[in-house]
């Protein structure tokens, strides 16, 4: 068997890089997208909150 008759070396999973690794993940990207927004609406309402001045 000649050299050339050899398929190319397959990509191992070390040789993915970490950004093409998580953005191939849907999942996570679904989860992010959810889980983001979320998080910052819920701080954001209350620092608003806590602005509201106490009544007398």
């Amino acid at each position: 068997m000649n050299p050339q008759d050899q398929p190319a070396p397959s990509a191992e999973e070390g040789d993915i890089p970490f950004m093409q690794r998580l953005l191939d993940n849907h999942f996570l990207l679904l989860f992010l997208g959810v889980a983001i927004p979320t998080v910052v609406y819920i701080i954001w309402g209350i620092i608003e909150i806590t602005a509201v001045p106490l009544a007398k």
